[in-house]
């Protein structure tokens, strides 16, 4: 993991976050997501300088329309974006993972 993963890592592992459990390194089919929350069918990527070329940014949405497609919401945020203010990330992955948990409570079985 990067030094960004494993910052983003100690904060979301052991339920720290709303209570979810975060996976790291979860597989998906021939992608391996950053982070994962089953429960909630979220992942969370984080992007480092490389993912800014052009090429990297075309294998990311390949990437990320191949995991939506299989249901997941994908969340991106840059590296430094964590650096800056790891609350505010935190704060809007918990803001979705709630809203998508509670959308999933609500569907007929």
């Amino acid at each position: 993991m990067t030094k960004a993963e494993l910052w983003l890592w100690q904060r979301l592992r052991a339920r720290q976050l709303c209570g979810l459990k975060f996976r790291r390194q979860h597989p998906i089919g021939p992608y391996i997501a950053d982070f994962a929350c089953l429960q909630c069918r979220l992942v969370v990527e984080l992007d480092g300088a490389s993912h800014s070329t052009d090429q990297e940014i075309a294998h990311d949405r390949r990437r990320t329309a191949f995991i939506e497609r299989d249901g997941w919401l994908v969340l991106r945020f840059w590296n430094t974006d964590l650096y800056d203010d790891i609350d505010e990330t935190l704060n809007r992955i918990a803001e979705v993972a709630s809203a998508r948990t509670s959308l999933a409570q609500r569907r007929p079985r």
